[in-house]
């Protein structure tokens, strides 16, 4: 039988191997666990950092993470030539172990410490042995908080919409499914853009949605809820045009309602001429021999 540690438990943990090893010289606490906006649950990770003197001492001897526990699996991204590093010389233990709990870990040298404070406000210190680390603000997630848009980033937006939807009618008709499904998911990037923007409009921008949009649901109505949801297609090819031709409806109608909080123009160009170049080449016989 699987013994599962407490919340409290992993904290012990974490701030034990700190508190006896020399080279830790200061503990910090990042992500969801740090953001009062966040609900716990059972999948939350512990991101936690390790800023240490002897950094060279810890990647030379992996086996040292051993002491968090069992794992499933884990994977060190600096490690990686598929997935090139992007932790500015800093190295990382994602964990997950066999009783379900995870700590992603990052090791920095005590020099990485001013940039630290100022990279992110979701961040709470839990140990400082020798009073690096300067009194910080209460977390808050104000850096996620969705962002207003200019005039030229929402007629880029709605460009960038219309545009690539001619390239999924484009490869529906060619009954190349990974290629349209492909360019769908570009499509939908801008319209769960769009979705971000009416959500911000209708909060004064003071809210954020979350990772990939995870929180979404909290301030969408039922419909538009609804409507979303039905733009994700299983792979045929009736199925992808009718979530294409949902994801044009949705934009039209989310679009206009940001345009009119924002005051900006809307539709910046004749979209109904997409519109119709869409509909034409959803009818378009499979051994067509010119577009029109």
């Amino acid at each position: 039988m699987i013994t599962i540690r407490t919340e409290q438990e992993m904290m012990d943990l974490v701030l034990n191997v700190a508190s006896t090893d020399e080279r830790i010289r200061a503990v910090g606490m990042e992500g969801s666990r740090t953001n009062p906006n966040v609900p716990n649950d059972i999948f939350q990770d512990y991101d936690i950092v390790y800023f240490v003197n002897d950094m060279q001492s810890f990647i030379e001897n992996p086996e040292w993470v051993d002491v968090f526990g069992k794992r499933i699996i884990m994977q060190t991204p600096e490690n990686s030539e598929l997935f090139p590093p992007e932790l500015d010389g800093n190295f990382s233990y994602l964990m997950l172990f066999t009783d379900g709990n995870r700590i992603d870990l990052t090791i920095c040298p005590i020099t990485y410490i001013d940039k630290w404070v100022t990279l992110d406000k979701l961040v709470k210190v839990l140990l400082d042995k020798d009073g690096l680390i300067p009194t910080l603000p209460d977390p808050t997630d104000r850096n996620y908080w969705v962002k207003k848009p200019s005039q030229k980033s929402f007629e880029d937006c709605c460009n960038e919409f219309w545009w690539v939807s001619t390239y999924v009618a484009k490869g529906l008709w060619r009954n190349e499914i990974l290629y349209a499904h492909d360019h769908l998911q570009l499509v939908r990037k801008m319209l769960l853009q769009m979705i971000e923007w009416k959500v911000g409009v209708e909060t004064n921008f003071s809210v954020s949605i979350g990772k990939n949009g995870k929180y979404l649901d909290r301030y969408l109505d039922d419909k538009t809820w609804y409507e979303l949801l039905k733009t994700y297609p299983t792979a045929e090819t009736n199925e992808i045009w009718k979530a294409l031709q949902m994801m044009t409806a949705l934009f039209d109608e989310v679009s206009l309602e940001v345009a009119n909080q924002s005051q900006f123009n809307y539709p910046p160009f004749d979209t109904s001429i997409v519109k119709a170049y869409l509909e034409h080449v959803s009818h378009l016989p499979a051994d067509a021999k010119e577009i029109y």
